[in-house]
């Protein structure tokens, strides 16, 4: 899989912009501020739907504009399939081969990318939300039964909130409706907390290798899931959602005292482990890099075995973030693997003396040219 084009209009600060992209390494290189992330972030949208840097959509639509366009042409072995978004302020339409998609969670899965920014290194030291969300990009892209599970979990978990808000206020007083809202809510969490832990065991197989051959053999990488739940009460959809259902009978009166869900896959967390200790709270700094990156690149092959084809990696000014040894094995991992595209201010040393015949673009106030490189 690869994106051969690419069509913006009024995206950010590119009022018109239309380019071709090769397979391999495309290089994006510009001064700051003048669109590079842009750039990866209308892929990232092509893909997703969605920004990973606001959640306003009318934030992507160019100031002097009322609706924006994302278009692109994705290879897939012998077959090109054009994708569309439209945005304007009364939403967003999807379209798959030029056909109106019904609901954008019919669209996900058309383009696959994988996102590497400094950002991401927070994945390891950073606050649960970002494991989870981490989790839920990622796999969401994977498993389309996932991302209904995940998309309905969240609105019964809003309208449950809003109930227990009203039950705290003494303005319901009906609990009867609050078992309606919980058996929902265990049903589509047990959904997600079995796929979850199938899909952190996969990626935890090839982290391993990965992160063996960084460390140089020195460290075992692995992963726990972490949530009041017993090894005992995960082993099947149907005993995760007896026990969910359990901790809501529990903490019923806790979470009408307080007014929200107090337990539930949107509180739970991962824990990465070198060497059986806690990379978050006794890891060193490069050890948090490290692990971060073998999940990172675990992501690659994981996307490949799940959905036959290999995502596109998106890599936001991160090679200035890691070490001469990380960039090699980064690079390394990547080069005639999967389409790549790197943001940087330059390109040189490593990526330099590793990176084979890269596409390479200027960008300079959201202008693209395509260049030689020597």
């Amino acid at each position: 899989m690869y994106l051969k084009t690419l069509q913006l209009h009024n995206f950010r600060n590119y009022s018109d912009l239309e380019v071709q992209f090769g397979p391999g390494i495309n290089v994006l290189l510009g001064e700051n501020a003048q669109g590079k992330t842009n750039l990866l972030e209308s892929i990232y949208f092509l893909a997703l739907t969605r920004s990973h840097r606001t959640s306003n959509d009318h934030d992507l639509i160019n100031w002097k504009a009322k609706e924006a366009l994302v278009k692109g042409e994705v290879q897939k072995d012998l077959s090109a399939t054009p994708l569309e978004i439209s945005l304007t302020s009364k939403g967003k339409k999807a379209k798959v081969n030029h056909i109106e998609q019904s609901k954008l969670s019919s669209y996900i899965g058309q383009l696959n990318v994988i996102l590497f920014a400094p950002e991401d290194l927070s994945i390891v030291k950073g606050a649960p939300a970002v494991r989870r969300r981490f989790i839920d990009m990622e796999f969401g892209q994977m498993s389309p039964k996932y991302l209904y599970n995940l998309a309905q979990y969240r609105a019964v978990l809003k309208q449950r909130n809003l109930y227990l808000k009203q039950l705290q206020m003494k303005q319901k007083a009906d609990e009867v409706f609050l078992d309606v809202l919980s058996d929902q809510l265990a049903a589509h969490g047990a959904e997600i907390i079995f796929q979850r832990i199938a899909f952190l065991e996969k990626l935890e197989k090839w982290s391993q290798g990965v992160h063996h051959e960084i460390a140089q053999g020195k460290e075992e990488l692995t992963f726990q899931y972490v949530s009041p739940l017993t090894s005992k009460q995960v082993d099947s959809v149907e005993t995760i959602y007896a026990a969910l259902q359990e901790l809501f009978q529990k903490q019923r009166s806790k979470e009408i005292q307080q007014g929200r869900t107090l337990v539930g896959p949107h509180l739970d967390d991962v824990q990465f482990r070198v060497n059986g200790k806690n990379v978050s709270t006794f890891g060193s700094q490069g050890q948090q890099r490290t692990t971060a990156l073998s999940a990172k690149l675990a992501e690659i092959d994981l996307m490949k075995e799940e959905t036959g084809e290999y995502p596109i990696l998106l890599l936001d000014d991160v090679l200035s973030e890691l070490d001469d040894s990380r960039q090699t094995h980064l690079l390394t991992a990547i080069q005639n693997k999967v389409q790549t595209f790197i943001t940087t201010t330059s390109l040189s040393g490593v990526a330099q003396q590793l990176i084979n015949e890269p596409n390479v673009f200027n960008i300079q106030h959201g202008i693209l040219e395509s260049t030689e490189e020597e």
